[in-house]
């Protein structure tokens, strides 16, 4: 296991035990509180296994995996886009009456006007999770070409399913794994994107995810960014011109993720 991984692991296993510990006090403190005496402790459960770190690809993704596998031994990839349907969109012409002029799930043109110069791919399926993509790296996604360049956001299809701690470790492994197939390639971590209402209990898991995943940035080849707030209004709520379902951007919304990453990505493929 190289430095940078044991590093990393190494901090976000202290992160995940820290917030353990914290929940458990919290829980002790409750119990006092309302009890005298504590029952007899139970047996405990066996631990539940994270999901977020086995490799699994929904069977609905493997065409779209066969697809990619058939693009990067291709090779002649300087820039790797990774993710979900927020990344997969990237190639979307939108579809829906514009808010404002802004095209719901509208990425193409954007897309064409900012990173359409380079030697890109674009690996995103809508739907698929941090598992999914550990799938597709391990299976042919993750070699036949030498990125020099990689977008990485992932985690928000996994909020459903599993712990902020846990996704976060998907996040970790995937970013291991383009570390072990890619090592010449710069990764730009995507923070997750907010989504929902303010108050929505999936804000703060969201924020949970990010406060861990950003101690993966080395500054050398992992470089952790949090682009959330440009999406945000003043009340903290997504405006629909910028997210039309409040998860997945507009091409305003795109052209606001495009201006905070092109110079970084088009200095990167120098």
């Amino acid at each position: 296991m190289n430095s940078m991984k044991m590093k990393s692991l190494t901090i976000i296993n202290t992160l995940v035990l820290v917030a353990g510990i914290n929940c458990a006090q919290k829980a002790a403190a409750q119990a006092g509180a309302t009890q005298e005496k504590a029952p007899a402790a139970a047996v405990p459960a066996a631990p539940r296994a994270n999901s977020a770190i086995i490799p699994n690809l929904s069977g609905g993704f493997m065409k779209s995996h066969s697809n990619f596998v058939e693009i990067a031994k291709k090779g002649d990839i300087d820039l790797l886009f990774m993710g979900d349907s927020i990344t997969d969109w990237w190639r979307n012409p939108g579809r829906g009456e514009p808010i404002n002029g802004a095209i719901p799930y509208g990425g193409k043109a954007v897309f064409e006007k900012n990173f359409g110069m380079f030697k890109a791919a674009n690996f995103g399926i809508a739907g698929d999770t941090t598992q999914g993509v550990l799938y597709r790296l391990q299976n042919g996604e993750g070699e036949g070409f030498k990125p020099k360049a990689i977008m990485l956001m992932i985690g928000t299809n996994n909020t459903g399913r599993n712990s902020p701690n846990e996704i976060a470790m998907g996040v970790a492994n995937i970013v291991f794994e383009l570390r072990k197939d890619f090592p010449d390639a710069k990764i730009l971590l995507l923070a997750v994107f907010p989504r929902s209402k303010p108050g929505d209990p999936v804000r703060g898991k969201i924020d949970e995810i990010n406060k861990i995943i950003m101690t993966l940035h080395d500054n050398q080849h992992v470089f952790y960014k949090d682009i959330g707030a440009r999406f945000l209004a003043e009340d903290g709520s997504i405006p629909k011109e910028i997210m039309s379902d409040s998860l997945h951007p507009t091409s305003k919304g795109y052209e606001i993720w495009a201006e905070a990453v092109h110079d970084t990505l088009a200095d990167w493929l120098k």
